[in-house]
């Protein structure tokens, strides 16, 4: 981090902050003269610089969009594209019903668009797709023609989770070294553990499970981590719940902001929920919030589909 008072600093990604005037700090020190002057000094360049860092804008990396059938005519790709530019999103994780929504969007935009393959070829197979044996034809076509970072988000409960066809495909994000995308309660988070141990899941919506929850998942499967996607209890008036604040400060490495377009006038949503996001996130402390509002992402979800071959 640059340590210059006066010109033109920048923060540790390279952006531009405001410059905090030299001129200031210098009336200040010349009137007192002192060591106590210096220190008054000090205290208001630490003051300008955390202002500073305040108003830096975070990027976001958005790890739930879905840009499905019911939403090509309504948003076309470049407008969907425009819109996530908008909102200040350097990434997102998209997976759609059916996949030629996210092979659209990657098209149109292939730094910023991260794909992911959903299970259903249409909105309504969100409930059949457990026991449907042609989804699983479906993944595997899919998987040999495109590249992804993950399977999902797909919605999964209980004792399902053992069924043949989310078997296979978790089998198939084994073979794929892809993440799944689980929209799950705990019991079928731990049932997907105990057939892949070394699996990376990310739990969508963090199970809409309580803080305290989704702490005992955390600790407990270290390759797991949780979207905030579609819920609004861990920030309110720019501040944070305690509750929550608890759970980012233990697990700061282990989420990730979401916005949910499970249906197309979401879409209009992604600029709000971006600046929403960033006003919670400006009550936790600097480092933390920008884990969560993009390096966690870019690490995990990113970083993997920038390494495959």
């Amino acid at each position: 981090m640059s340590r210059r008072f006066g010109g033109r600093a920048r923060d540790p990604d390279g952006d531009a902050l405001p410059a905090i005037p030299a001129t200031r700090l210098g009336a200040v020190a010349g009137k007192q003269g002192t060591e106590a002057g210096m220190r008054k000094v000090l205290a208001i360049a630490a003051m300008l610089w955390s202002t500073a860092l305040a108003g830096a804008e975070l990027p976001v990396f958005d790890a739930h969009i879905h840009y499905s059938h019911d939403a090509w005519d309504m948003f076309p790709p470049k407008e969907a594209i425009a819109l996530l530019r908008k909102a200040g999103v350097r990434r997102a994780l998209v997976s759609s019903s059916n996949d030629e929504g996210t092979q659209k969007l990657y098209a149109e935009a292939p730094e910023l668009i991260v794909p992911e393959l959903r299970p259903y070829r249409a909105r309504g197979e969100t409930g059949t797709w457990v026991r449907d044996q042609s989804v699983i034809g479906y993944l595997e076509e899919r998987l040999r023609k495109f590249r992804y970072a993950a399977i999902g988000e797909f919605h999964l409960y209980g004792a399902d989770a053992d069924l043949p066809v989310p078997r296979r495909m978790v089998e198939l994000a084994r073979q794929y070294g892809l993440m799944l995308h689980a929209h799950s309660d705990a019991e079928a988070i731990e049932r997907l553990f105990r057939q892949w141990p070394q699996a990376r899941i990310l739990w969508a919506h963090a199970g809409f499970e309580q803080p305290a929850k989704v702490r005992e998942m955390l600790r407990r499967y270290r390759n797991l981590w949780a979207d905030l996607a579609f819920r609004s209890d861990h920030g309110s008036s720019g501040k944070v719940d305690r509750a929550w604040r608890e759970a980012f400060v233990e697990f700061p490495d282990r989420f990730m902001l979401g916005t949910d377009t499970y249906t197309p006038e979401r879409w209009n949503f992604v600029p709000e929920h971006a600046a929403w996001s960033r006003r919670w996130l400006a009550d936790l402390p600097r480092e933390i919030a920008e884990r969560i509002a993009w390096k966690n992402g870019e690490e995990v979800i990113a970083g993997a589909f920038a390494g495959q071959h």
